[in-house]
């Protein structure tokens, strides 16, 4: 072996000097692809509203910036007290209920 040889190419091979992936690969990259597409939605964390960070608060799914407002209105008995203290609307809380708790 010549020494200035190297254990990687140093171009990649053309798209059409590369090995075809074999049937058995090409079968288990389908099933990986129809499993991503039929699973459900990924698992959120669940934030606490009297512990969370107003960074946390705002990345919620589907609230936008609400962070500064729920922290403004600490402490929470009670998810529905977003309502009830007017920090948020139906609409914004509807979606993202399912994302919070008070412990």
């Amino acid at each position: 072996m010549p020494s200035d040889a190297t254990a990687f190419p140093a171009e990649p091979l053309p798209r059409e000097a590369q090995p075809e992936p074999s049937a058995q690969e090409a079968a288990g990259q389908a099933e990986v692809d129809r499993a991503e597409d039929s699973a459900g939605p990924r698992a959120l964390a669940i934030l606490d509203l009297n512990t969370a960070s107003v960074a946390d608060l705002n990345h919620l799914r589907g609230g936008g910036a609400i962070g500064r407002a729920i922290v403004a209105k600490r402490p929470y008995t009670s998810v529905e007290q977003l309502l009830s203290k007017r920090v948020l609307s139906r609409p914004v809380y509807e979606k993202i209920k399912d994302q919070v708790t008070v412990r």
